[in-house]
């Protein structure tokens, strides 16, 4: 049985003559300030060895570089759209408060008579119109009054404003799907580097992450909401000092409010809306959203991402993204399905569907090449785990020896307790990772503040222990997509890690550990159990029903990651990408060079 011992050589600090399709996305991003050409660099990769020619790769290199040659001009086109948008909504905010003064003036001045019965007229009209009532002169609900004064404004404002203006034709995206390991995510880095400098938004997401975000965004739009803090602006600003009587006042701060209830009922377009922009910048232009790994694991993915993304979409976002499954197969438990559908139909719509065919896992090929050292020590037997224990105090000595242990934060006011850590390097159990209920936030802030993470104890995983699994999937993603270097101590080869089995459709209440803040700082797994929510900023009752077949997929997408991360390719990116390595440790790479127990034994 082979196991691979690795030393400090392996972190990259050694230029390797040969370079991996991933290292060549994460080179890209420091690439000179002219839009590279895909399609040339892709040619170039190939005829200097450095990737195996593709078809299917190539292909989508050059949709690709179509893509990016129309995203000048719809830069310009977008920057003229959003001018007059402002202008737009400048205008019609304006028209909206005159028309709210000019009927309190009217309220003042009748004694709350004349609007109401003016109101009350309207509303009659419209509710007999569809035949609401049931005989004439029934009693109408209290809220109807002040939905068809709100729908009246808006008809007036159209009329004086004229609707929102059109978005221009937006160029179409692309949605790339293939197997593992087909150069998906390759390509879609080659895209956003090279648009850098083009659009002036443009974002990056892994599904993990664009989830945690959405959920943030709705739970910072609900709380202002109960709060009252938009509403108590809006009083602040303009109604308080109002020439009416506190009546009249009252009357304006309901209609305000009625207003911002309205908007709720459409929290996810207000979501879509602040999703890339955030409102922080004052020059707006084309968006270009990148989406790594698009999933639809449960309901909740499924009505967020439909939303979303098809607000997006409307407004003139280009998508660029990756799954391992077309556009209509992604919903493989049925779920949702009306709502499913209007997803699919957005995607096919704005976006060319182009499939990788290829069968060839490029992350293992590039890991046959390369007999260089490896960063896992398996299996867990006495000479592999000093060996993993040898590995930490020389990367720690290196570091400067002081070990401490630190918290850092989590999304949602949640901390992450860190036992060991050394100057950006961490060191956890899989137990600790694994076997708690923490999940993608926490994993984020981990690789975001750890360049080196090392992990103990692996254990075999199946589908008796999958929540510990899909943890430990979640895990390696994010290191993987935050190109943090892992150095792991395992009960097996990577190969033979997950053991699972296809055993049909089950319940999986940690879903990827996707996370939500709610009362008292619970996870989602303890609000699913419980079937409720208490921030109010997701549906209760939510669960993911995820089949065999799936788990089994995310399982070789984790093995396939994992092989890659312990190539010096790969760990070549990892120096040139934190700067940390590069100013203040170069010569890590020196220590063990020269032991002879620092290379893989059988």
């Amino acid at each position: 049985m082979r196991r691979g011992i690795s030393s400090l050589k392996s972190l990259g600090f050694v230029k390797k003559p040969t370079i991996s399709n991933k290292i060549f996305s994460i080179a890209l991003r420091f690439h000179s300030n002219s839009p590279p050409s895909l399609l040339e660099n892709y040619k170039n990769l190939v005829e200097q060895g450095k990737v195996q020619h593709d078809p299917y790769q190539e292909r989508v290199a050059f949709e690709l570089e179509k893509l990016l040659s129309r995203l000048q001009q719809y830069e310009k086109d977008m920057e003229d759209y959003y001018v007059k948008l402002a202008e737009w909504e400048e205008k019609r905010e304006e028209e909206r408060l005159k028309l709210l003064v000019k009927e309190a003036k009217e309220k003042q001045e009748t004694g709350g008579g004349g609007i109401w019965t003016s109101v009350n007229k309207q509303r009659n009209r419209i509710l007999e119109k569809f035949a609401i009532f049931g005989k004439k002169g029934a009693e109408i609900e209290p809220g109807v009054g002040r939905w068809v004064s709100y729908l009246n404004r808006e008809r007036k404002l159209d009329s004086l404003v004229g609707r929102r203006p059109s978005v221009p034709p937006a160029p179409k995206g692309l949605y790339i799907y293939g197997n593992v390991g087909s150069g998906k995510t390759m390509l879609m880095d080659m895209f956003y580097s090279a648009t850098e400098g083009m659009a002036k938004h443009r974002i990056r997401f892994h599904f993990h992450e664009a989830m945690l975000n959405i959920n943030a965004h709705m739970h910072k739009i609900w709380k202002n909401q109960v709060e009252g803090k938009s509403l108590q602006s809006n009083i602040s600003s303009w109604i308080t000092n109002l020439p009416f009587d506190m009546k009249v006042k009252e009357w304006l701060v309901a209609e305000e409010r009625y207003k911002q209830d309205v908007q709720m009922k459409n929290i996810l377009l207000a979501v879509a809306d602040e999703f890339l922009m955030d409102k922080q910048a004052d020059e707006r232009g084309a968006s270009i959203l990148c989406f790594d790994e698009i999933q639809t694991v449960d309901v909740f993915a499924i009505v967020a991402l439909s939303g979303i993304l098809s607000r997006l979409l409307t407004t003139g976002t280009v998508l660029v993204a990756t799954s391992n499954r077309a556009p209509r197969e992604l919903n493989q438990d049925g779920m949702q399905r009306d709502i499913f559908q209007k997803l699919v139909s957005k995607l096919e719509e704005h976006c060319e569907i182009i499939l990788i065919g290829s069968e060839i896992d490029y992350r293992r090929f590039i890991a046959q090449r390369s007999n260089d050292q490896a960063n896992y020590f398996w299996p867990l037997e006495s000479s592999a785990l000093m060996e993993f224990e040898k590995m930490w105090c020389q990367v720690t000595n290196q570091l400067g020896g002081q070990i401490t242990s630190e918290t850092i934060p989590v999304m949602f006011g949640r901390v992450l307790d860190v036992p060991e850590s050394c100057n950006g390097v961490a060191k956890f159990t899989f137990e600790y990772l694994c076997g708690r209920t923490v999940g993608a936030a926490d994993y984020i802030a981990l690789a975001k503040n750890y360049h080196t993470v090392f992990i103990s104890d692996i254990p075999l995983m199946s589908m008796e222990n999958r929540d510990k699994a899909r943890r430990f999937i979640t895990l390696i993603d994010e290191l993987y997509n935050h190109h943090c270097c892992l150095f792991c101590s395992a009960a097996s080869s990577i190969d033979d890690l997950f053991q699972g089995t296809e055993e049909g459709t089950h319940f999986d209440l940690e879903s990827f550990q996707f996370e939500t803040e709610t009362e008292g700082g619970k996870l989602r797994t303890n609000v699913l159990a419980e079937g409720n929510v208490g921030s109010g900023g997701v549906p209760s009752g939510i669960v993911s029903m995820l089949s065999g077949q799936e788990e089994m997929f995310a399982f070789r997408r984790a093995a396939s990651r994992l092989i890659e991360m312990q190539t010096p390719l790969y760990l070549e990116g990892v120096r040139s990408l934190h700067p940390y390595f590069q100013k203040q440790h170069q010569g890590f790479g020196n220590i063990l060079s020269s032991n002879p127990q620092a290379r893989a034994s059988s």
